[in-house]
């Protein structure tokens, strides 16, 4: 059978909308897998970075082997998990495996839809470059987490916790794109004369603000600075604790100092909550109830597990939910200034 093209464009933007959110809900799935993938300290554990013979995981015992060897080259290995049993190590394997197995599932879940629907010219005018513009930001998601993996293989015994926040900060970003891209094509569905919406000065400030302190948690848990002190509203007993080693120049404590990056990462987080509540009673006014109450109802969610996070002492699930919802705020934030941005376009 030959495929026949269009002679002229046939937009489908409701259809298109709901691929993209299915996508995002993928992205979500890839940004909680990573979180247990850090917390099981398994990011290390496959050492090379295959994209398509990579999909196939090891399927003999001498297989397994070969990969077991290959980790037992790296620093982590060496000074930390010299002890480690075969068993064990298809336990974190299977963790870094399933995460780069959802990456690369999103790839084709994305790009040959994408082909598809431009193909029967079905997307509409001004959106190609949008899509385009998600997909090649999926593709450098896969260099920079490799890129990431890397800083930890050699003289170190986890990842750049830089790297690991560009890592978790694209990923993030790419499903509030998508999202996005969505609510504008859901509008475009309702009305072919609606326009995309705006990003006005609130939720500009909103979304960067929010950003910040998810670098700062991204921070946090790459200096595993969440164990320093599992005391709340005080560290220890004070409220900033005495006798702490400050780096120099100053502004590094913030970046590389696990106290500093905790006091921070704990107080900022009220700052942005007051934010997003403001953008959300602005919403409200504007006639949007669901997304105004679903970003408050989250904020008050994320900070609850945040203090429970440091509480349990970092406790997996814990830690797990509080990433998770973190990234449902994203979401959340997104709608509500997308609802916002139209209502005032």
């Amino acid at each position: 059978m030959i495929l026949s093209r269009p002679s002229a464009p046939s937009p489908h933007p409701r259809q298109i909308a709901n691929w993209l959110l299915c996508i995002a809900s993928l992205v979500f799935l890839m940004v909680v897998v990573g979180g247990i993938t850090r917390l099981t300290e398994s990011g290390l554990s496959i050492t090379q970075w295959n994209p398509v013979s990579g999909t196939i995981p090891p399927l003999s015992h001498g297989d397994w082997l070969k990969e077991f060897t290959l980790y037992q080259g790296t620093t982590e290995y060496q000074t930390v998990n010299r002890h480690m049993t075969l068993s064990e190590f298809k336990f974190i394997f299977f963790w870094e495996y399933f995460h780069r197995l959802i990456g690369r599932f999103i790839g084709v879940a994305f790009a040959l839809p994408f082909i598809w629907f431009a193909w029967k010219r079905a997307v509409p005018p001004g959106y190609g470059w949008r899509l385009a513009a998600l997909l090649a930001l999926g593709g450098l998601q896969g260099a920079i987490g490799w890129w990431m993996v890397v800083s930890g293989l050699v003289n170190r015994v986890d990842v750049s916790h830089i790297r690991l926040a560009v890592h978790l900060l694209n990923a993030l970003f790419i499903m509030g794109g998508l999202i996005w891209t969505a609510w504008d094509l859901r509008a475009l569905a309702h009305d072919p004369a609606a326009r995309p919406a705006r990003v006005g000065g609130l939720a500009i400030f909103a979304l960067l603000m929010l950003t910040a302190q998810l670098c700062l948690g991204a921070f946090t848990a790459g200096l595993r600075a969440g164990y320093a002190f599992d005391s709340w509203p005080l560290m220890g007993d004070r409220l900033f604790p005495q006798g702490v080693a400050m780096l120099e120049p100053l502004w590094r404590n913030i970046i590389d100092n696990p106290v500093v990056v905790q006091f921070v990462h704990r107080w900022f987080a009220w700052v942005v909550a007051g934010t997003l509540v403001l953008l959300a009673l602005r919403a409200q006014r504007a006639g949007s109830k669901g997304p105004a109450h679903m970003v408050m109802t989250l904020v008050v969610l994320q900070i609850a597990l945040g203090i429970s996070t440091l509480l349990s002492g970092v406790a997996l699930w814990i830690a797990v939910a509080h990433q998770a919802v973190g990234a449902l705020l994203v979401a959340a934030t997104v709608i509500c200034c997308h609802r916002l941005g139209r209502r005032e376009g």
